[in-house]
């Protein structure tokens, strides 16, 4: 595949099934390293150091933290992307970026885990996010390098499936074994590079030539980080409808464990948490590889990226205006199914609206953002909504609103249907 495409080429053949395999558990291993501490370890070592048992609290110091390393990411992401793009060299323009993105994932994840002080976590829990934004920031730009627009829905859905697998599949690691805060964080440290390496092997990456490589400025780094909505205004609509829809699932999930404690006053709400997300996972597997796959026989994209935001949408109403626990299944279904297909779709979406071939990484570095640093300021916002605005009602009502005004967003593109 790789021997006749050059670098800026679009892709038009099909990439094989063992490159597929290889990306598929590359991001299972990427999503358990960092899903695993977000939901469970980074929680747990930031209860651990506070001496007050106010649950409110303690989601704000991890909001906080979590916050913190969310800007970080906001500069990483284009960042990373931009010198990816630019690279040269005889092992690619990726997979450079790749490997130093995983190592430094995983050095931050194993001394993370030793750390006493809020200070010590947020700042290798920063550096950690830093190497998943690295690392994901080239591993995305794959998908515009390599794989023919025809192809890209079910490649996202290997994005998508792996992300709702890895996070149950971190959490049973971690608690079944009784791992502890410090080796659940060595365990996800080799988790990471060995689910990576197998793509670096599989995946050739054709060196940029010198000449093709812009010189990179400042200011021509700091411009890179504004791309005008007036001029590519389906890049715009795009990343407005992203991040809409992430703000939604952030406030829609984040704070469920709390929800089922403090709203439904569940009894065994650690279990309840675990069966909703098993639901949530199943239909979220199924959604971004059936509708990926549908997605792109079809050709087209917006449809099915509307229809996942107001799937998303509808789930959270029901948790806002029906707080029952049998609801609260449903709605994990529903949740799954709009968030997995919107995953899926709505990245080949994404790969399809990049303004130049030759800053993909930091385009779409930008365009992941729009995820990442909703799911980081979750937690936060949405505890400061619970105590201060509105109570769960209002989280999930807003989450809801946030979702549709998300699907609207999609409307205005023009370039892909």
């Amino acid at each position: 595949m790789t021997d006749t495409l050059r670098p800026l080429d679009e892709p038009t053949l099909r990439v094989p099934g063992r490159w597929m395999a290889a990306f598929a558990t590359a991001w299972l291993g990427i999503w358990m390293a960092q899903l695993a501490p977000v939901q469970l370890l980074l929680p747990l070592q930031i209860e651990s150091m506070r001496a007050t048992t106010d649950w409110v609290d303690s989601v704000v110091s991890f909001g906080i933290i979590s916050g913190i390393a969310g800007m970080f990411a906001l500069i990483a992401y284009p960042v990373a992307g931009a010198l990816s793009d630019r690279t040269t060299g005889r092992f690619g323009r990726r997979r450079p970026w790749i490997l130093g993105g995983t190592l430094l994932f995983a050095a931050s994840l194993v001394v993370l885990g030793l750390q006493s002080t809020l200070m010590g976590v947020g700042v290798f829990w920063s550096l950690a996010i830093i190497g998943f934004c690295v690392l994901t920031a080239a591993l995305t730009a794959t998908i515009s390098d390599q794989v023919p627009v025809g192809q890209r829905g079910v490649i996202s859905g290997l994005i998508a499936a792996p992300q709702a697998i890895g996070t149950v599949l971190g959490l049973l690691i971690v608690e079944e074994l009784a791992l502890g805060i410090v080796v659940g964080y060595l365990v996800m440290a080799l988790v990471v590079v060995a689910t990576v390496i197998p793509f670096l092997v599989v995946a050739r990456d054709v060196p940029l030539a010198a000449a093709d490589s812009p010189t990179l400025t400042g200011r021509a780094l700091l411009a890179g980080f504004w791309i005008s909505p007036r001029q590519h205004p389906d890049f715009g609509w795009t990343l407005l409808g992203r991040i809409l829809v992430n703000v939604g699932n952030a406030l829609g999930t984040t704070l469920l464990l709390y929800f089922l404690l403090f709203g439904l006053e569940r009894e065994d709400a650690a279990g309840d948490l675990i069966l909703l997300s098993l639901v949530y996972v199943v239909f979220i597997v199924l959604s971004s590889l059936l509708l990926g796959r549908w997605s792109d026989r079809v050709g087209r994209r917006k449809p099915f990226v509307m229809a996942a935001a107001l799937f998303q949408a509808v789930a959270a109403g029901l948790l806002a205006f029906v707080p029952d626990f049998t609801v609260a299944i449903v709605a994990a279904g529903l949740l799954g199914i709009g968030y997995g297909a919107f995953l899926s779709v709505d990245q080949a979406l994404a790969t399809q609206v990049l303004p130049n071939a030759l800053t993909r990484g930091k385009d779409l570095g930008i365009m992941n953002i729009a995820t990442t640093v909703p799911q980081a300021l979750g937690p936060l916002l949405g505890a400061w909504l619970v105590a201060v605005v509105a109570g769960f009602t209002g989280l999930f009502l807003i989450a809801a609103i946030a979702s549709v005004l998300g699907a609207l967003a999609v409307l205005p593109v023009k370039g892909v249907r």
